[in-house]
């Protein structure tokens, strides 16, 4: 059975993530890129001080609600619980192994225009979102696909199905990226590190996830708001001070990265010209992996904000895509190629390296620094990454099930989410990631769609923002929602600035 899940999942895989679904993604970044006259670059200083400097100035950002929505700070915690996991970790590693240094430049081009797809989704998803029958706002792609492609002459039957496709997707991708490849790369570094059986890891995780997810967004996001600051910290100190004990290194990291992005022959001795194919697919690959800009997963759980200006929330995503990439997996990355784990010449794994293999890489990297408390360190900060992912993407899938089966049905699913949180303990692990990589793919291409076909709405409602906001406009009117009932809500509340 795994031998024909295995084969018929590769087969999948490579189908999905050849390169035109990648020019795909590319383009929708670049496209939104321009559409947005780079805003990322344009307004860098206005979305730092009202994302991450908002968190110390402004109380209404971190504020709890007394109704079943979540603060702006918590729905950044939970998206970045969901995207900050093993993926910064081992996929960076992973990407590194095999398609070398250069791949890091690529994971950096794909997350800059990845920052304005992420922001688009958002967009979106607070544009067309709803409130379900328990009161809590229920937005993501299968919303903007079903009313807002679905709007477009002779698209509403093809709104409804890509939908329903993007749900079935998402739910999936729960089990995978969300579920199984997390829970794989936690039991495997914490057996590395503390000699724990499977199992056993396995046993607590799933009693540590149900305690959580049972209880829903609000207390997901409750766990999220502590665990995401603490763990992100503590790692990034960890990272800095290897980089800072082999600061001499820097350079010659950076020349490594800059020319395997552009040599020829891979970091695994492949044949001339297959070097920048594979650094550019693993690195789009990875980086996709770890932001999920482009797969609309995000965006349901940003859309639970009680943020009253789709664009401030389009914000965050631009800031959650900057943290995860640009960021974490660059210390990562950095780290890795500075612990002398890497040949910076040739851009392969030294012998010892390889023989740990890509899924312990930043173990044997800190390993080398601090001995074996710098292994236990990455085992228990891959334990809190991959705890909080599997918590995001709880929701998530939960959220995929509401749209399909209706909200009473959720714990029915937290249920079968939770137990297969056991079957991730002992599955294979390159099976758990080639599954997960399958389902990204799979999300991304209805999602995609949806945002390159509601593109000029994005467009506008930035504009309309800007300027309100910026240019200090009276007479325009707020672009705060597509629905006009929740559209008039929100004008009554008082601005956010």
């Amino acid at each position: 059975m795994i031998e024909w899940i295995t084969n018929v999942n590769g087969v999948i895989n490579e189908a999905i993530w050849g390169w035109p679904a990648l020019v795909l993604l590319g383009f929708t970044g670049v496209l939104m890129t321009c559409m947005t006259k780079f805003f990322q670059i344009t307004h860098f200083k206005y979305w730092m001080q009202h994302t991450i400097g908002a968190i110390f100035a402004d109380k209404h950002v971190t504020a709890h609600t007394s109704d079943r929505t979540i603060s702006q700070f918590q729905s950044l915690c939970t998206a970045l619980a969901a995207t900050v996991g093993t993926g910064n970790i081992v996929g960076v590693a992973g990407a590194i192994a095999i398609g070398g240094p250069g791949a890091v430049f690529w994971m950096w081009i794909i997350a800059f225009f990845g920052m304005m797809t992420n922001y688009s989704e958002n967009v979106l998803g607070i544009l067309y979102r709803r409130r379900n029958s328990e009161g809590e706002w229920s937005g993501g792609a299968m919303y903007y696909l079903r009313d807002g492609l679905g709007r477009k002459k002779g698209c509403k039957q093809l709104g409804r199905v890509l939908a329903i496709m993007f749900s079935c997707f998402c739910l999936l991708a729960s089990f995978g990226i969300g579920n199984m490849s997390q829970v794989n790369s936690m039991v495997s570094n914490i057996h590395h590190a503390f000699h724990i059986p499977n199992i056993a890891v396995g046993i607590f995780l799933f009693v540590a996830v149900g305690l959580v997810t049972i209880g829903g967004i609000k207390r997901i996001a409750a766990m999220t708001e502590k665990l995401v600051p603490l763990m992100v910290v503590l790692y990034l100190l960890g990272t800095l001070t290897i980089i800072c004990m082999h600061i001499t290194t820097i350079p010659a990291v950076f020349t490594s990265i800059f020319k395997g992005a552009f040599h020829l022959k891979s970091a695994t001795g492949g044949a001339v010209g297959a070097g920048i194919m594979t650094a550019m697919k693993m690195g789009m690959k990875r980086g996709v992996f770890s932001n999920e800009a482009g797969l609309g997963s995000s965006v349901m759980v940003h859309s639970s904000s009680n943020v009253k200006e789709p664009i401030r929330q389009g914000m965050w995503g631009i800031f959650e895509v900057f943290a995860d990439t640009i960021v974490v997996c660059t210390l990562t990355a950095f780290t890795i190629l500075s612990s002398g784990a890497v040949n910076l010449e040739t851009g392969a794994l030294s012998a010892t390296a390889e023989a740990v293999g890509s899924n312990s890489l930043m173990s044997y990297a800190f390993e080398m620094t601090f001995g074996k408390p710098g292994s236990m360190f990455i085992a228990l900060a891959i334990l809190l990454f991959a705890y909080s992912t599997v918590l995001g993407w709880s929701h998530y899938g939960s959220k995929a099930f509401e749209y399909l089966f209706g909200t009473r049905s959720i714990l029915i699913y937290r249920i079968i989410f939770v137990c297969v949180v056991l079957a991730g303990s002992v599955i294979q692990a390159q099976l758990a990631w080639d599954i997960s990589d399958t389902f990204n793919g799979l999300m991304m291409l209805p999602n995609l769609i949806g945002v390159l076909a509601l593109s000029p709405q994005v467009m506008e409602c930035t504009q309309n923002y800007v300027d309100r906001k910026m240019h200090h406009r009276t007479d325009v009117k707020p672009m705060l929602s597509l629905w006009d009932d929740i559209e008039a809500e929100q004008l009554q509340r008082p601005d956010e600035d």
